[in-house]
């Protein structure tokens, strides 16, 4: 059937969801850089999204614009019937799919029995995407997981190839493992030979260490997977879906302009609803790689404000 992955181009890059960074204001930023073919939003609790209470703080991570799309909605919790009411909500927004979260390896998420505290248990995991389908309305269901929880589990990723999804992502490493210990791009050739047999149109994703396309096109290259998903790459080179742009030619003043849009763009976006500080992880995005860009670095990361910060960046212009 015709959805979203199935339209995309292969190998398809896709920016992975992480959490208070990948939020609609970092993403259109990396939309004017250099688009990847898919964006995920900021993965967004169901149960928190359905009530009346939590709905207003909850649905700004649901937050993007058409200059993001295709877009998928990555969701997590543990309450079935929920995951259904969220669904039909994520179809009116008009995403392009829905992601589940099965494979955070926070420890005070995984206490609540959500995300990958799911790899241990497969019933409640195979209710949740059953549900998600029922309330999708058609929008494709995708899963993004890790390898298994204390050891590597091919029992868990046979498990998610029989549930009859549009696509999967694996992060290749376990749950214990957080990001300690080198991705296990080894095990790929039994993810995709798992696929192969017990669900060939499920599109396979790696995920793990991989910084840049090159490495990313290796990687599909190598494993006859569909795509990868880049993280914490795009914190060292925000141009990095762009294969026009080499980042060593980015000059110091390009650096300072993104920079002022995005601290721009965050103040209309947010006004005062999202912490001011919650921003300065980007700083060093882009303030680097050129002369005097540590002071610059020490001086906006003690500023309290966005004004405050746009002053300084002001100064430096006149």
């Amino acid at each position: 059937m015709q959805n979203i992955w199935t339209k995309l181009n292969k190998p398809t890059y896709a920016l992975a969801p992480m959490e208070d960074a990948t939020d609609t204001v970092f993403r259109q930023i990396v939309a004017e850089l250099g688009k990847p073919d898919l964006f995920f939003t900021e993965f967004t609790n169901v149960e928190g999204l359905i009530s009346e209470k939590g709905f207003k703080n909850v649905s700004r991570r649901l937050k993007f614009t058409k200059n993001e799309k295709p877009i998928i909605a990555q969701i997590w919790g543990i309450n079935p019937s929920d995951f259904t009411k969220t669904a039909q909500l994520i179809k009116k927004m008009g995403f392009d799919g829905i992601d589940l979260n099965m494979g955070c390896p926070e420890r005070k998420v995984i206490k609540t029995g959500a995300c990958s505290a799911l790899i241990k248990n497969k019933k409640l995991a195979g209710d949740i995407i059953n549900n998600t389908k029922k309330g999708s309305g058609g929008l494709p269901i995708s899963v993004k997981t890790r390898l298994g929880f204390d050891e590597i589990d091919m029992s868990w990723i046979t498990f998610l190839l029989e549930q009859d999804i549009a696509a999967l992502t694996v992060h290749l490493r376990t749950v214990k493992e957080m990001s300690d210990v080198p991705a296990h791009w080894d095990e790929m050739e039994k993810i995709v030979n798992l696929k192969n047999n017990i669900s060939p149109h499920t599109l396979i994703i790696g995920n793990g260490d991989i910084k840049d396309l090159n490495e990313s096109k290796n990687m599909t290259d190598r494993y006859k997977i569909d795509g990868v998903m880049i993280g914490r790459g795009i914190f060292t080179n925000p141009w990095l879906f762009n294969k026009k742009i080499e980042i060593t030619a980015i000059s110091k003043q390009n650096r300072i302009n993104v920079l002022k849009k995005h601290i721009t763009l965050f103040d209309k976006t947010y006004k005062e609803q999202k912490n001011y500080n919650t921003l300065k992880k980007y700083y060093k995005i882009y303030i680097s790689n050129f002369e005097g860009a540590s002071e610059l670095r020490v001086e906006l990361m003690n500023t309290k404000s966005c004004d405050e910060a746009l002053s300084i960046i002001s100064n430096l212009e006149s």
